[in-house]
């Protein structure tokens, strides 16, 4: 496959599916950066192959695989999950890119994009119990905000650690490394994750 090809448009009418959705925002933005499909593929460590899939469709990311591509194409991970624009748009859960990670029982769901005039993305977060859902910083200045919405979690951040029951907010400097563990079964969450 060239470094052209990606992901066919549907039929007029027709909804993306959530992996044709990713396939059309990677290639958007690869073509946008001006960068070959190898380029992005060795910028985010990814093998070609994976690169490959992920932009006809076929592949199914986890959060790692997606911030690193975000992060090789310098632009907010929601870029790559951004549905197309409508002036009413409803989703359900189930047609909303979700993202398992592979080092923790957490899945993150991109709620609302950021628009291009903003810089801020909320995701719903789903965790249970286990490893830790380990975050590298995102892009200087990014700002996050916790809110619970059931069971218990804990943050860690600039070395301390902070214990969330239902309703608790927190917010917390992105921008350095942090933690999420799930401290009880069905714990969720959202996320506002502000860049300037």
């Amino acid at each position: 496959m060239n470094d052209s090809q990606g992901a066919s448009d549907p039929a007029p009418g027709t909804a993306l599916s959530p992996s044709q959705q990713i396939a059309a925002a990677l290639k958007r933005e690869r073509l946008r950066a001006g960068l070959s499909l190898s380029e992005v593929a060795r910028r985010a460590g990814v093998g070609k192959s994976t690169m490959s899939g992920l932009e006809t469709g076929s592949g199914n990311p986890s959060l790692e695989t997606m911030w690193a591509l975000a992060a090789a194409l310098d632009i907010p991970l929601a870029r790559l999950l951004d549905p197309p624009p409508h002036e009413v748009a409803l989703q359900h859960v189930g047609d909303m890119p979700s993202l398992p990670s592979t080092t923790a029982n957490y899945v993150a769901t991109l709620i609302s994009p950021s628009p291009t005039n903003a810089r801020r993305d909320v995701y719903f977060i789903q965790a249970e119990p286990g490893e830790p859902r380990e975050s590298q910083p995102h892009p200087q200045g990014t700002i996050e905000h916790v809110i619970l919405g059931r069971g218990a979690a804990r943050i860690e951040v600039l070395g301390k650690s902070y214990d969330l029951g239902v309703g608790d907010y927190l917010t917390h400097p992105g921008d350095q490394p942090h933690r999420f563990t799930a401290l009880a079964p069905g714990t969720n969450a959202v996320f506002v994750v502000e860049s300037s």
